[in-house]
């Protein structure tokens, strides 16, 4: 049965801030047939490679089906008592304070309730933090400071309206494709000049106008740099900044700071703030390289600064736009996710909030001050200070800086709870107990994107063997620890009401976050919800903020503040003479729980890497392909190094995608100093240091496999494939007999082989059938191994004639790495087209191969290719 029969459901896409509608149909066989939702305002229909390939993500591979107890299955009563009987010892033994929740933004907003009321208002603790810590707690910060409350002013169509749009420490292309390609459509349809301010070359600066690369760490002065030409070329809003306090003191700091900190020259400074300067309508939209610093609180306050003294806010094109990294990181923020929030933007250290929401919630006690954020929570269980921990769809074995040392504390914890929908991540390995939680499209609720705009989630497959929603889970135990009157929910309808209620009081106690007028919503109407931005109340809906110069200090007024260039806290030395940059790639998602599930995700980069200068590279003996040991203070991996001019010298760049599950060696935040901004509590991710040198490798490895592989050996990396899993391999010692460690590896003893051996040349090829079909095919050499790995890895489970010789016949062209995985489209391929029927154009390329027509992101890539091609050309 296919899915012409079921109607398609609205719902939204699980990865990131932009909050793209999508269309689900369910295919009847526990599928889906996904679609972009052209009515949804986020997105309008388009979809990035990510969320395309979403109806890849679901089924029962990998699920967590029934809860776990010390590794063996057991039943939810037994499961949820023993949480609750563990977390009701532990507050009666050693205080509230000696529990925690780590919580994510992939969770609904209201399953982020249910566990905030808990902690916060009957538990008694504050010790509740989300992994959107790591992402955006510097913006929260600095709207804060600034604003008087965490508020977006304004929404995405100020991106349509723009005729400037500046991009810090954002590679919007790959992060946000959707908002991207918004932006480029302004460029076409109205001359919009795009800026981006970025270390690093990235993807964004193909359909750039003008591309800063400073210094790591200095956006603060350049910012300043820009105040300070605002107010000599009298571009100041007077009337304006009479609704704000410290215009003074922040140009007196502006006027200080330096700005060859930077690395930029006077005239590219000039330009930028020139054109800032003269252009009225501009949106300065920033991200993780703004946020992931030890001053991410003064960059996000030197930005709004430049909007505040000109009254670029909160107008038609104008204003600041912080743009988040996951699908619910501002439903966390607008619930009290955060430590150091209450729920509805109200202020945990403001007695009156406090006892708004303890009187609203009938709640037995109330934190008076913020709880442990995340690097100091982990170090808190590290050394015994909490004593039962619960993990909630986040992998902090992996994503936390200083990993290695996060991984031994969950591990050395008295008693710590993990809710996922899988067993296999870093983190799920390390718990006492595991919860089985509802995934995307088994669950309902609520998100909140990065302009404000409320969104539903919606089920449209069945939970999964036992799974239950996250909001249940939480509150069953509240039940269990005897607040059973306060959490008895039926539907997350409920809590969306009761949350709606509480914001009608932040709203009455002068915050921004007011849904009032939802609560009245009932069942049918949360159903039938349509994307809505918030404020929700009698007065208004939605629009922008501050355009009005209304603030929300107490005297109504918002703050410039003094802020001033600080480098980043590790410092390079001969021991550690590079800065490491983290960050994303195209096609995956955070730990690649998902998206590792997506053979045509996984095929754009197949292996953790190092971009690293061609200079750098020279000095340190590193050529193409070779793997390289990177070590800082806190630890070391090995990665594949790509000798690259995207980076500047003495700088490198790796992604942070790859797990002990994926790739042992490749866990970067294991390399990151647990550094963080003195406001935000947010960890510098982008600026360690480290030292990198060649990986002395005695053998070099590819394989594929029908199947799952086990590899034993110093470096690997293994990806999955349409056909099955496909490796990359290294080993320090050399191995006695291939043909046995092929079996080995693919799990067949009794597999038949075909072998290629060259000892003297230390060539091994081992290929391993079962009835006459490819089981799994490994590829030995001396060096980086050189064969065709995308025609290999199309070839387990066929009879695979000649697979040993590493090439495809003659008469098969080979379509090399996928390049566009909207549409499956390889690197050879495009250069067959190109090169054989003379196109010349990214447009050219789309019309003949449909490549870069959807998202867009890998536009600039076959832009590359076409130049590449022209420069061969003008060669011959």
């Amino acid at each position: 049965m296919d899915g012409a029969g079921f109607p398609e459901t609205r719902s939204t896409c699980p990865y990131c801030g932009v909050g793209c509608g999508v269309l689900l149909r369910a295919d009847g066989q526990g599928g889906l047939d996904v679609r972009g939702d052209p009515d949804h305002p986020a997105n309008r229909g388009r979809l990035c490679s990510k969320g395309s390939a979403l109806a890849e993500t679901v089924g029962l591979e990998g699920r967590l089906l029934a809860p776990r107890i010390d590794g063996q299955d057991a039943t939810w009563d037994d499961a949820l008592t023993l949480v609750a009987d563990k977390f009701r010892a532990a507050i009666d033994t050693h205080g509230p304070d000696s529990v925690a929740f780590y919580v994510s933004g992939q969770l609904l907003t209201e399953d982020y309730y249910i566990a905030n009321k808990l902690m916060k208002g009957f538990i008694g603790s504050a010790n509740i933090d989300t992994n959107s810590r790591l992402c955006m707690a510097s913006t929260v910060a600095g709207h804060r400071r600034a604003f008087g409350t965490d508020t977006v002013p304004g929404t995405y169509e100020d991106l349509d309206e723009a005729d400037l749009v500046v991009l810090v420490g954002s590679n919007l292309a790959w992060c946000h494709p959707v908002l991207h390609q918004r932006v480029l459509a302004a460029k076409q349809a109205r001359g919009t000049k795009i800026v981006v301010i970025d270390p690093r070359r990235t993807a964004t600066c193909d359909g750039a106008d003008m591309h800063l690369p400073l210094q790591p760490g200095s956006d603060v002065a350049l910012f300043n740099r820009l105040l300070v030409t605002l107010y000599e070329g009298g571009a100041l809003d007077n009337a304006y900044l009479r609704h704000t306090q410290g215009f003074d003191a922040a140009l007196d700091a502006a006027f200080n700071d330096k700005t060859a900190v930077t690395g930029l020259s006077d005239a590219q400074i000039d330009a930028f703030c020139q054109l800032w300067m003269r252009t009225e309508k501009v949106v300065t939209v920033f991200s993780q390289g703004v946020n992931q610093s030890s001053s991410g609180s003064d960059k996000v306050n030197a930005i709004l600064n430049c909007h505040l003294a000109t009254g670029r806010i909160g107008q038609p094109g104008m204003g600041p736009l912080s743009v988040t990294g996951q699908p619910n990181a501002m439903g966390g923020r607008e619930v009290g996710g955060l430590a150091n929030m209450l729920a509805c933007h109200l202020d945990i250290e403001n007695p009156d909030h406090r006892a708004a929401v303890r009187d609203f919630w009938q709640a037995p006690a109330m934190p008076e001050a913020p709880g442990l954020k995340a690097v100091d929570m982990f170090r808190a269980v590290g050394d015994g200070r909490i004593k039962a921990l619960w993990i909630i769809h986040t992998n902090p074995a992996v994503s936390m800086p200083d990993a290695d040392a996060v991984r031994t504390a969950i591990k050395g914890c008295d008693f710590t709870v993990v809710s996922d929908i899988t067993a296999q991540t870093d983190t799920a390995r390390l718990a006492d107990v595991l919860l089985p939680a509802t995934a995307w499209a088994e669950k309902e609720g609520t998100v909140t994107n990065s302009d404000r705009t409320i969104s539903r989630q919606r089920a449209v497959l069945p939970a999964t063997g036992q799974a239950r929603p996250d909001w249940a889970i939480l509150a069953e135990v509240g039940a269990r620890m005897g607040f059973a009157k306060a959490f008895d929910y039926a539907t997350p309808a409920e809590i969306f009401r009761e949350y709606a209620a509480l914001s009608g009081i932040a709203g009455r106690l002068g915050r921004d976050f007011d849904i009032s007028g939802l609560k009245g919503l009932t069942d049918a109407g949360y159903d039938r919800l349509t994307p809505t931005r918030w404020p929700v109340t009698e007065a208004r809906q939605g629009g922008r903020f501050f355009g009005d110069g209304a603030f929300f200090h107490a005297d109504g007024k918002a703050r410039l503040l003094p802020v001033s260039h600080r480098a980043p806290a590790a410092k390079t030395a001969p021991r550690y003479p590079f800065r490491l940059n983290t960050g994303r790639v195209r096609d995956q998602w955070h730990t690649m729980t998902r998206t590792g599930l997506s053979p045509r995700l996984s095929a754009h980069l197949a292996e953790p890497f190092l971009d690293i200068h061609p200079d750098d590279a020279r000095a340190q003996g590193i050529v193409p392909a070779d793997l390289v040991r990177v070590t800082s203070p806190q630890g070391r991996a090995i990665l594949r190094a790509r000798i690259t001019d995207a980076v500047q010298p003495g700088q490198v760049f790796a992604p942070m995608h790859w797990t002990g599950e994926t790739a042992p060696s490749a866990r970067i935040d294991a390399l990151v100093a647990p550094v963080t901004d003195p406001v935000s509590g947010q960890p510098e991710s982008k600026a360690s240091v480290v030292a990198v040198q060649p990986f002395a490798a005695a053998w070099y490895g590819f394989a594929v496999s029908r199947t799952d592989m086990v590899p034993d050996c110093a470096y690997w990396a293994r990806m999955r494939t349409q056909a099955g899993w496909r490796a990359e391999l290294a080993g320090e010692a050399p191995v006695a007999d291939w043909e046995a460690e092929a079996l080995r590896l693919f799990g067949l003893p009794q597999g038949e082989t075909a072998v290629i051996l060259d000892a003297a040349r230390g060539i091994a090829r081992v290929a391993v059938f079962a009835g006459g079909r490819l089981q799994g095919a490994l590829f030995v050499a001396p060096e980086p191994v050189a064969v065709m790995r995308d025609h290999l890895a199309t070839l387990p489970g066929q009879e695979a004639h000649g697979v040993l010789s590493g090439r495809p016949p003659a008469d098969m062209p080979d379509p090399g790495p996928v390049l566009c995985a909207c549409f499956n489209v390889g690197v050879g391929t495009l250069l067959r087209a190109i090169e054989g029927d003379g196109l010349l154009s990214v447009d050219a390329v789309g019309a003949a191969l449909q490549a870069g027509t959807n998202c867009g992101s890998c536009k600039p890539e076959i832009a590359a290719l076409l130049r590449a091609a022209q420069v061969r050309e003008a060669a011959e």
